[in-house]
């Protein structure tokens, strides 16, 4: 049985006049204004963390993510009640432009949290609990958590929504993508770990 899409019905509304509207007549630029803009921000600089921030994000990520959430083979609450409905009509050519559109714009600027526990975080992002056997961050994500191939941009996210992520992953509520690479990092990482690397990445 198919979970109930939560969309609003203007947001829902507007999907449809633009995809509905000839080929060439699809802008990807007047979608995120009109629809992306409503959860993630005019420019992908989403200001609440319930949705993560988009702009400057990896291209071949977000081109990725929108797609599995079109095919519905990344599974977990948020996607199942926002991102499954929003991306339905969806052509590969309009999320390769809505990729491109938000990996154009300006990455997120990092805030600074507490001291103690960003540098926490940044142990454990750049060294990795060796205890536990799990690796550095870094050696995915990059050195300045910039992304690297379909390893996300984690440089400047909202703290909260990158904890909840990995809590996610660690209750196997996230699959799809590198979900079984991530649950096995996170099995073994505390709540205050992911809270310190959390902290750490939106410092950046």
């Amino acid at each position: 049985m198919r979970s109930h899409i939560a969309i609003p019905l203007s947001v829902s509304a507007a999907i449809f006049f633009w995809l509905g509207a000839p080929a060439q007549a699809q802008d990807a630029a007047r979608v995120a204004a009109q629809v992306c803009s409503s959860c993630h921000g005019p420019r992908g600089d989403s200001i609440s963390p319930g949705f993560p921030k988009i702009g400057g994000q990896r291209a071949d990520y977000l081109e990725a993510q929108l797609k599995a959430f079109r095919d519905r083979t990344r599974a977990d609450p948020m996607a199942q009640a926002y991102m499954w409905g929003m991306t339905s009509q969806l052509g590969d050519d309009m999320i390769k432009n809505l990729a491109a559109f938000y990996s154009g714009q300006q990455p997120p600027k990092g805030r600074s949290g507490d001291p103690k526990l960003v540098q926490a975080g940044k142990t454990i992002y750049e060294a990795g609990l060796p205890q536990a056997k799990v690796p550095p961050c870094s050696t995915c994500h990059g050195p300045n958590a910039e992304g690297n191939a379909g390893f996300p941009r984690l440089a400047g996210q909202h703290a909260e929504y990158l904890v909840k992520q990995l809590v996610l992953f660690k209750s196997s509520q996230r699959a799809g993508g590198n979900a079984v690479l991530m649950h096995n990092i996170s099995t073994e990482m505390s709540f205050d770990q992911m809270e310190a690397v959390a902290a750490f990445l939106a410092s950046k």
